[in-house]
């Protein structure tokens, strides 16, 4: 069985787009931060290829798992959809999961419900009580419980208060983070972290 590190992009891999204090999303809600609405808004954040090189050098199936459902929603056109994500596959990923539903459709694919990770789990014979997922909202969160996998919370200013397993500050430094929980014996269980 592998351990699978479960990535989430926007907001992880790279940076989310700043709407301003008084954005409102599609749910009504004020959302200052969201994923990136054209191609010239995307851009990788620091040193994200050497925190995924560092995860294949420790063994895990690096799997990206995103919700985009901009396209949906008349944010973000397939085009630009499409040219993010060529951006991505250049990155050390053994696969890439996309929902690109909206929440309103219940796709159990889009994450806080673990379609996305067991699909994959499944694909890759993944065990995943070994496993990560690394995200920066309750959506990644959720999902990893759901599956059963221990959660990283990457701290932005739009989750302070959010409860996971570890927190970090980077992709690169949970890299070094599950560097450090594997050589501190893993196999006698995981130690709980605090934000």
């Amino acid at each position: 069985m592998n351990q699978i590190c479960f990535v989430d992009r926007d907001g992880v891999v790279n940076k989310m787009g700043d709407r301003g204090e008084d954005h409102i999303n599609e749910a009504g809600r004020k959302q200052r931060y969201t994923a990136p609405w054209s191609f010239e808004e995307f851009e990788l954040l620091p040193k994200v290829k050497a925190a995924l090189e560092l995860l294949g050098r420790l063994g895990f199936i690096r799997v990206l798992v995103t919700n985009q459902p901009d396209m949906s929603y008349g944010n973000l056109t397939v085009q630009d959809h499409e040219s993010m994500m060529a951006e991505v596959a250049k990155l050390p990923f053994e696969d890439v999961y996309v929902c690109p539903h909206p929440v309103s459709e219940g796709c159990f694919y889009h994450k806080p419900k673990p379609g996305m990770l067991l699909a994959a789990a499944q694909k890759w014979q993944g065990n995943l009580s070994r496993s990560f997922i690394i995200g920066d909202t309750q959506s990644d969160i959720g999902a990893g419980r759901a599956a059963g996998c221990k959660t990283i919370l990457i701290r932005a200013p739009y989750n302070n208060g959010l409860e996971a397993d570890f927190y970090a500050d980077s992709l690169l430094e949970a890299a070094y983070l599950i560097q450090h929980l594997l050589k501190g014996g893993l196999a006698n269980d995981f130690i709980c972290g605090h934000g």
